[in-house]
């Protein structure tokens, strides 16, 4: 019997992620059978610079009585309804071999308003604005991190009604806590393994593989490049990565600071005019722990996991053979990143 030489961009196969250790199943071949699965609605009403009824809003009060400063660029509170809490708990352990195992997790939970205006999203934001928002960003992990109990500082934004966002002024969050949640420890035990056994960094020597192909770079600069990882989940998913060995957001020169803040606007500008919609996702910064040890194993890194799929009211759905067996895509990550790439950095808003 003849075989038929494989073809990675029509034949299922599965790609391997050594940043957490895992697969995922690709099946290209599918991404040309009909869609009749459930659409979203698409939210087509503008939103006004200021909401009197907004809880983020400059000036407003918030459900705890808390009445917000005047407050002209980024804005950060204590959350009101933490999912952390700071004071200490007094704990004895688990018996051996009990199936039942819990332990206390101390932390901090606090809210960052990305600006006063209610209706600028990060692309829609001029390159200024969002470099203030790094320096808070900065300034979050700095104080954040120097306090005794806190060894992970998560930076997160979810963008979007459909990934949960319960208010639409743009803001993102950050926990900080006292142990390494799980996905970060999967990505310290895979980069400390790597640098072990190599004396190199995990993603830089990544990077300048993929710097070299160029088929899975949406965007770069000087400084960083945004790309579809080669074991990309979720259709449009990216990831933004230093080009220096920076292991921390505080590590960035002023240079490096301007630089992210142009290639956050305008990968986040793709998004947005890929469907011609407010781009919704969940995105998150990575960088070394905050337990007073050096990592020279991490490499400052950003993820974006969006979950739409062919338009601006279908999605992904992460449901069956996913959830029960391991993660699987239908269009490949390099032909995401082509239609990433081929697209405006121009807001579609703006033409």
């Amino acid at each position: 019997m003849t075989m038929r030489k494989f073809d990675i961009n029509e034949d299922p196969h599965r790609r391997y992620n050594p940043l957490i250790n895992e697969w995922v199943l690709v099946s290209p071949h599918r991404s040309k059978r009909p869609w009749q699965g459930q659409k979203e609605a698409v939210n087509t009403v503008g939103l006004p610079q200021y909401d009197p009824e907004c809880y983020l809003c400059a000036g407003n009060v918030r459900m705890n009585g808390e009445k917000n400063p005047d407050y002209k660029e980024s804005f950060v509170f204590e959350n009101d309804f933490a999912a952390l809490k700071q004071e200490p708990i007094d704990f004895v352990g688990n018996e051996e071999g009990s199936f039942f195992k819990a332990q206390p997790e101390r932390g901090i939970s606090r809210v960052v308003c990305f600006s006063p205006r209610h209706d600028l999203t990060l692309p829609e934001m001029d390159v200024d604005g969002i470099v203030n928002i790094i320096h808070t960003w900065q300034k979050e992990y700095t104080d954040l991190g120097a306090i005794d109990y806190i060894n992970h500082v998560q930076i997160f934004e979810n963008k979007g009604s459909v990934m949960g966002c319960s208010n639409p002024h743009p803001h993102g969050q950050i926990w900080a806590q006292s142990s390494l949640p799980t996905q970060v420890q999967k990505t310290q035990d895979s980069l400390k393994a790597y640098f072990d056994k190599n004396g190199t960094n995990l993603l830089q020597d990544y990077l300048k593989e993929e710097l070299k192909v160029k088929d899975r770079i949406v965007v770069e600069n000087d400084h960083f490049a945004a790309i579809v990882p080669f074991w990309a989940i979720w259709p449009f998913e990216t990831m933004i990565v230093s080009k220096r060995h920076i292991t921390k957001i505080t590590d960035f020169t002023e240079d490096e600071v301007a630089a992210f803040a142009v290639i956050l606007k305008k990968l986040t500008t793709k998004y947005d005019n890929l469907f011609e919609t407010s781009f919704p996702y969940s995105s998150g910064i990575h960088q070394a722990p905050t337990d007073g040890e050096a990592h020279p194993e991490w490499q400052f890194h950003m993820h974006f996991y969006p979950p739409l799929l062919r338009s601006a009211s279908v999605k992904k759905f992460m449901v069956g053979y996913e959830m029960m067996g391991e993660s699987q895509r239908d269009i490949t990550p390099e032909k995401s990143a082509e239609m990433l790439r081929n697209l405006s950095e121009v807001h579609y808003k703006q033409k």
